[in-house]
This record gives structure tokens, C-alpha cells and sequence, in this order.
């Protein structure tokens, strides 16, 4: 029996995730070319890799067909429902930060909180008769988010690619993203609402809890990584 570990199949996120394993004992590589999905572990016994994007790990940890995966905090969080029950937190990597935000039109001067976009949501339902557009890939937690704050007069319409143009394009009046240096924010002139961002992630190792993986291997290996 071995233990499956899914890890970003390309970019800074595989090339770090190496690294952090690599610094701890535990090399991982990719055998073949760049566009095969093959790797090998050295320096533990019983560990397979393989190597997915970083999307699809949040969904193979929950079915338990991986017993191990790193990824985005954010894509557990969006992608599983009840997560908690399913998947298990081992360790925060240190690298991977960006942060889930809420961004307006810059020009919107007078708002700079969730008090003020609740205002405002509520004054252009009452004026153009819809409801204020929020674009997102994240409906589950800029919802949840929107909920607690009290926040109602909105509609979420999906974006999977350039979030932050669809306001210029008028497909939307706010945006709901990931950044991390806020630079394209800048350019497409939107500001970040004032208060603590949605969500704040990080890659992270996280374990199934619905594989069955072996007690025995999985100690080894998070004794090996000093978890």
C-alpha cells in the first residue's frame, strides 16, 4: 500500500512545493517530459506523486482518492462543501499568499467598507431595477461572506478569466478576486473595500479523512516532515 500525494503539475507552486519537501528530506521529481504527469519520491518509502492541477486536488482529497495534496487554501474552501468533514489541515507552507478581496471602481469615493457597498447595492437595485453585479469564481465564499456582513442587494455572475476587466467591459460594477500585489487592481482602476480581506490563503499540505490511508505510512512520512 502506498500513500497517493497530488502536487501542482506545473509552475512556481510545483517548483516550491519541491522545494519545501526537498528542504525536509523528501525529493520530489518529475520523470519524463513536461508534458507527462509522472514523478518519483526518493527519501521516504511509500509515497507516490502525482501530479494534477492544483484545482482538481481539493476535489480528489474530498472523494478520498488522493490521501495527501497540496493547494491553495481558497480552492479547499470554494471547491468542497462542509471541507472540514472531508479533508484535514496538516500544514501551511509559507508560500502561495494571496488574499480573496472585495474591489470597487476606484471613482466610488464614498465607498470604502461592507456598510457602504450594502448602501449602494441597494440604491442601483432601486435605480436601474437589477441587482448590483459582483464578478467571481469564488460563489461560495464571497456569498457566505456577503451574508454575514449583511450585505443583500447583489448578484454574483462567474468569471473564470480577466475578473478584474469585467467592470470596464460593464459586465459588472464590483469584483470578488485573488491578488497578491494588488498591481493589476491598480490598472484596471478598482480599490480593495477597507476590512480584513474574504479570505487570506496560502498553499498548504492537506490529508484526506476518506481515503483509509495506511496509519503507519502516514506517520513515517509526517514524522519525516516534522509535522
Amino acid at each position: 500500500m502506498t500513500l497517493k500525494l497530488g502536487v501542482p503539475s506545473k509552475g512556481r507552486l510545483m517548483e516550491d512545493t519541491f522545494a519545501w519537501f526537498g528542504a525536509r528530506g523528501v525529493t520530489l521529481q518529475r520523470t519524463g517530459s513536461d508534458r507527462e504527469y509522472a514523478g518519483a519520491v526518493s527519501g521516504v518509502e511509500g509515497v507516490e506523486l502525482i501530479l494534477m492541477s492544483a484545482g482538481e486536488i481539493p476535489r480528489e482529497l474530498a472523494s478520498g482518492r488522493i490521501d495527501l495534496g497540496v493547494t491553495g487554501t481558497d480552492l479547499v474552501r470554494e471547491k468542497i462543501a462542509l471541507w472540514d468533514e472531508k479533508i484535514e489541515t496538516l500544514s501551511e507552507l509559507g508560500f502561495g499568499h494571496a488574499d480573496l478581496i472585495l474591489a470597487v471602481p476606484r471613482f466610488w469615493a464614498d465607498v470604502s467598507g461592507l456598510d457602504d457597498l450594502d448602501a449602494v447595492a441597494a440604491a442601483f437595485r432601486a435605480e436601474h431595477g437589477f441587482r448590483l453585479r459582483i464578478a467571481t469564481k469564488y460563489h461560495r465564499l464571497v456569498r457566505d461572506h456577503l451574508r454575514e456582513a449583511g450585505v443583500a442587494d447583489y448578484q454574483l455572475v462567474d468569471s473564470q478569466g480577466a475578473t478584474e476587466g469585467t467592470v470596464k467591459n460593464e459586465t459588472a460594477e464590483a469584483i470578488a478576486d485573488i491578488t497578491s500585489s494588488g498591481a493589476t487592481l491598480e490598472a484596471n482602476h478598482l480599490k480593495v473595500l477597507g476590512g480584513p480581506p474574504i479570505l487570506r490563503s496560502q498553499a498548504t499540505l492537506f490529508a484526506s479523512k476518506t481515503s483509509g490511508a495506511d496509519a503507519g505510512l502516514m506517520a513515517m512520512l509526517t514524522a519525516k516532515l516534522g509535522l
